[in-house]
């Protein structure tokens, strides 16, 4: 299968990973405390949080980060930091506080196989709007780059469970690589070893049967996987491949580190996996001409919250009731001043609601299981519809790839 490889993945030579695995960096971007108390944990140690660029922090001293983060990857190498576990995927098993056994295949995709645009139909697609303004920040990162350490996963529609639960079945008879508590109440996480990889590339081929695409979607529409979480992430090494395939011949190409991307994949059907809505906070705003103007739009359920709810319950699917709610904050700030972020949890937008003023805006659920289905009738889903999971959930990083 040209679309899933193996991949040669970097673990650390360490027993404790509180330390060195950090959540994803586009996590808590309003909330500086999170950051500020898990550097003071990480302290000198060995970390990630060291090779990645938190977003909270992407006005503050750019340049001198970025060149920090990448002499930081050379020198972990170069300190000898990494076992290296050649041609392989690793079965990753998460706990967190509301779910056990999140379970998730790691290993390489193709960045041939994956657009971003929406008019193609690859064999990866994003399930939402890519912002094109939030690559070129993580392209500086990425182009002197010598490591990833991804927080993308991909989501697969499996709902017979064939493929990664049943590799979960037998971890037992696996290597486990790694198995430690998660920092900053991340919950537990292990790592299983998988080097017999051709079964399980066949299993995710068998997916792509006609008949079963044809019964299951209507059609013959060939998408493996979905862009569960790290969107702009892939899309930065897809715009970086794009930029560095020209240089190479045709045979270059075909074996380039900058051709595949490091993700995990987890399938949509496993209880383990729940979607969780994206709420807006408006701050900087007039409220009661943002609120007046607000409720004279059409969305569904909505919740409101300026130190009190008001909860709205009309007929409107979730996605017409974000790009609409999106497009009034969109053009209420441009005319009259703002700022928006995307926040996970209730609690989180109440509480800064409460703390800085403004105005929460809580959305209904999207069901996952018409995630696959939506994406091949209709495209794309609005920007920030749906987080896999609460903001501690997200995906940590651990394992790593060289990319040069």
């Amino acid at each position: 299968m040209s679309v899933l490889r193996p991949a040669d993945i970097l673990i650390p030579k360490i027993k404790d990973f509180t330390k060195w695995s950090v959540v994803a960096c586009d996590q808590f971007t309003s909330e500086s405390e999170y950051w500020t108390t898990l550097k003071e944990l990480v302290g000198k140690e060995y970390s990630t949080l060291n090779l990645v660029y938190p977003e909270i922090y992407l006005e503050d001293n750019t340049k001198e980060r970025i060149k920090l983060i990448n002499d930081n990857m050379v020198k972990y190498l170069e300190d000898g930091v990494f076992d290296e576990y050649k041609n392989c995927f690793i079965l990753t098993v998460r706990d967190t506080k509301y779910v056990k056994n999140r379970v998730g295949l790691i290993g390489v995709v193709d960045l041939e196989e994956y657009s971003f645009e929406f008019e193609k139909k690859p064999f990866i697609r994003p399930t939402e709007a890519t912002v094109k303004e939030r690559i070129p920040p993580r392209i500086e990162i990425r182009k002197n780059a010598v490591l990833e350490f991804p927080h993308v996963m991909l989501l697969v529609d499996d709902e017979e469970e064939n493929v990664i639960e049943d590799l979960f079945k037998k971890k037992e008879e696996l290597k486990k690589i790694y198995d430690s508590d998660l920092n900053m109440d991340g919950g537990h996480i292990a790592g299983y070893l998988i080097e017999d990889t051709a079964p399980v590339l066949e299993k995710f081929e068998s997916l792509l049967n006609k008949d079963r695409l044809v019964k299951k979607y209507g059609k013959e529409e060939r998408l493996l996987f979905a862009v569960g979480d790290g969107n702009h992430s892939l899309a930065t090494a897809k715009v970086m491949w794009e930029s560095i395939k020209p240089t190479l011949t045709k045979e270059e190409q075909e074996t380039s580190k900058a051709r595949f991307a490091l993700v995990e994949i987890c399938n949509v059907y496993q209880e383990a996996i729940y979607f969780e809505p994206i709420f807006r906070f408006v701050t900087g705003i007039d409220k009661d001409a943002f609120l007046k103007g607000l409720e004279s739009i059409n969305f569904g359920k909505v919740t409101l919250y300026d130190g009190e709810e008001t909860v709205y319950n009309n007929d409107l699917s979730v996605p017409e009731t974000i790009i609409n709610v999106d497009e009034y904050i969109k053009d209420f700030i441009l005319n009259n001043g703002g700022k928006v972020d995307y926040i996970h949890g209730v609690e989180n937008v109440k509480n800064l609601v409460d703390k800085f003023g403004g105005v929460g805006i809580i959305f209904d659920k999207f069901d996952k299981n018409s995630l696959f289905k939506y994406i091949i009738d209709k495209g794309i889903l609005p920007k920030k519809t749906f987080s896999m999971g609460e903001g501690i959930e997200k995906r940590y990083y651990l394992e790593g790839r060289r990319i040069k």
